[in-house]
C-alpha cells in the first residue's frame, strides 16, 4: 500500500468514527416539518422528489398546492394518477393574474381547509403544502392558526412547506430549512419554462 493510500484509509477510519457516533445518537422518530424557502428555482421540485421517495416506501401522501392553478404540470399529470397519493390544486394563479384580493384570501382560507383536513388523517404520512408561504407573508391565512394545524398533527406525519420567504416563525417551528440559492437562471436570459424542467 503507498503512503498516499495508508493516509487515506487512516483519514476514511477517522471519518466513519465519527460518522458512525453522529448516527448512533440521533435515535428520535418523529414526522418532520421540512421547510424549503429561498429565491433558487427546485423547491417544489424537492417537494416532489420526496413524494417518490414516500411512495416507495410506501406511504399514503397528500399535496395541496396553493398559488397555482395550472392543472398542466408535469408533477400532477403524473402523481395525481398514482395510488396513494391525495392531490389539490387549490390556487387560482398569482396575485398579478387575479388582481383581487377578496377573492385571493377567500381562495387560500378554503385552501387551507382542504390542507388542514390532510394534516388531521393520520392515514397521510407525508403532506406537500406548496408555496404556503405566499399565503402568510401576503397576510392571506393567519400564521398563528397555521402553526397551530402544524403542531397539532399526528406525530409521525412528515409536512413540507415550500416557498419564497418563509416567514420566521415558520423557520423556527420547523425541523429542518433548506435556502435554495438563486445564482443564475435561464428565464433571465430569455428561456421560456421548460417541460419536465419547469413545470
Amino acid at each position: 500500500m503507498t503512503d498516499q493510500s495508508t493516509r487515506h484509509a487512516t483519514r476514511m477510519a477517522k471519518k466513519k468514527e465519527v460518522i458512525d457516533a453522529a448516527i448512533a445518537r440521533a435515535d428520535q422518530e418523529k414526522g418532520l416539518l421540512l421547510v424549503l424557502t429561498g429565491n433558487g428555482k427546485g423547491k417544489s421540485s424537492s417537494a416532489f422528489g420526496m413524494v417518490a421517495r414516500a411512495l416507495g416506501h410506501g406511504m399514503k401522501v397528500g399535496v395541496a398546492q396553493f398559488i397555482k392553478a395550472r392543472t398542466d404540470t408535469g408533477e400532477e399529470a403524473f402523481f395525481s394518477q398514482q395510488p396513494g397519493v391525495e392531490w389539490h390544486v387549490l390556487g387560482e394563479g398569482f396575485t398579478w393574474d387575479t388582481q383581487n384580493l377578496e377573492r385571493d384570501i377567500a381562495t387560500a382560507k378554503q385552501g387551507w381547509e382542504v390542507a388542514r383536513r390532510m394534516l388531521r388523517d393520520p392515514g397521510i404520512q407525508l403532506v406537500v403544502l406548496d408555496e404556503l408561504t405566499y399565503l402568510l407573508s401576503y397576510g392571506w391565512l393567519d400564521t398563528e392558526t397555521v402553526l397551530a394545524d402544524l403542531t397539532a398533527r399526528p406525530p409521525m406525519q412528515h409536512v413540507v412547506v415550500t416557498g419564497r420567504a418563509a416567514a420566521q416563525a415558520l423557520r423556527d417551528a420547523a425541523d429542518t430549512v433548506s435556502e435554495i440559492a438563486d445564482v443564475k437562471h435561464a428565464w433571465r436570459a430569455g428561456v421560456k419554462a421548460q417541460a419536465g424542467v419547469d413545470l
